[in-house]
């Protein structure tokens, strides 16, 4: 007696940390609805490896592929095992920009039995939801407040508590701090950070956590805080296994600091330009302080220093 082959899915994803992780209660639900499902995900391997450690998705492959990139040319040809690819699946949900229907009608073309599409330019409510509208072709509904969730393999915790251990933090409350972003008009003066880690807490230690763009927070970094430790150099699983070891944290509008809420870390995000009605992180415990006037140089470093003492004794 045979048994029937588990459904087949595909997720079309690209754009950055913080687009990727907002895309994961998404991938939850559809892991949810079919849990021995093969969910395979087309996107940057960098960032996808955070939904493919956490279980959400089985496979993933590289949206720089050539293959890919076909599917966005007006008169494209394709290959036999392209079209193979795609009929292997049950359906397609595509987060590509596609706002002429290209790569939608090319999908179908190829052999895509259906495509369901999800703008990935939000322009009403939060990021979320409009991720998660495509899926209620399936009834599958955003239900009260959704908000990505990453847990972690059992070796990645223990390998985010060795890197603190070696640093001498094991035991100690630990402040990551985040002060980069994407963008430098997202940033919180970069004093205005180190200020705020020489007045923490006896007993809290900071952590500074930086990213490919924030080479040039490095030297003020060196020269105020050279004794401070610094997460730099790392895959984004190894910061997602560090940050799940710390007691708060706190960064601008960025995409670590939507992975430290969605690893459930206490958050204090700093929003400036941004429009947190469609970015603002969402996890358990986030307080979001939004700068007046669009301005992230003009939020108070006393707001600033209130918000992260009440992250840093948030009971997790």
């Amino acid at each position: 007696m045979s048994s029937t082959p588990p459904i087949r899915i595909l997720v079309l994803r690209g754009g950055a940390i913080g687009d990727f992780i907002v895309t994961l209660p998404a991938l939850q639900k559809l892991r949810d609805r079919w849990p021995q499902a093969h969910i395979e995900l087309v996107g940057y391997p960098h960032v996808a490896v955070l939904a493919r450690a956490a279980g959400l998705v089985n496979h993933v492959e590289s949206l720089d592929k050539a293959e890919i990139a076909r599917f966005f040319a007006a008169r494209p040809t394709f290959t036999a095992a392209q079209c193979d690819y795609l009929r292997a699946f049950h359906f397609v949900v595509s987060y590509l920009h596609d706002p002429d229907g290209v790569v939608r009608a090319n999908l179908t073309a190829a052999g895509a039995r259906q495509v369901l599409y999800g703008s990935p330019l939000i322009t009403a409510g939060h990021a979320i939801e409009a991720l998660l509208k495509p899926l209620e072709t399936f009834a599958l509904y955003a239900e009260g407040v959704e908000q990505p969730r990453l847990a972690l393999a059992t070796e990645q915790v223990a390998w985010g508590r060795d890197w603190l251990a070696a640093r001498g933090l094991a035991g100690r409350k630990i402040l990551a701090i985040h002060p980069g972003s994407g963008s430098p008009r997202k940033n919180w003066p970069v004093e205005n950070f180190i200020a705020l880690a020489q007045r923490l807490p006896r007993g809290v230690a900071p952590l500074f956590v930086l990213g490919e763009a924030d080479e040039e927070l490095v030297a003020p970094l060196t020269r105020e805080l050279p004794d401070v430790p610094r997460l730099a150099g790392c895959t984004l699983l190894e910061v997602a296994s560090v940050l799940a070891g710390c007691t708060a944290y706190l960064g601008n509008d960025s995409g670590i600091t939507h992975l430290a809420a969605a690893l459930g870390v206490p958050v204090v995000a700093l929003f400036g330009p941004s429009n947190p009605e469609h970015w603002a992180p969402r996890g358990l415990r986030v307080t979001l302080l939004q700068a007046p006037d669009g301005k992230t140089a003009e939020i108070k470093v006393a707001e600033v220093a209130a918000a992260v003492s009440q992250a840093l004794e948030a009971t997790r």
